[in-house]
């Protein structure tokens, strides 16, 4: 199955730039240390793994 964005490097770019910025959304949500961590590095690697597929700069 491919997906719309399998081809469009500036699609994996807006993805990974949403990931970071709920990321970033995360640290400062109003929950325990250890959840905001955990949601942080979820979106993290998430962002990374989008923009080494993608080859974003």
């Amino acid at each position: 199955m491919k997906h719309d964005h399998a081809l469009n490097p500036s699609a994996l770019r807006q993805r990974a730039a949403a990931h970071r910025a709920m990321a970033l959304a995360a640290l400062r949500a109003d929950s325990s240390l250890s959840s905001r961590l955990a949601r942080y590095n979820h979106h993290i690697t998430i962002a990374r793994s989008l923009e080494a597929t993608g080859g974003a700069q």
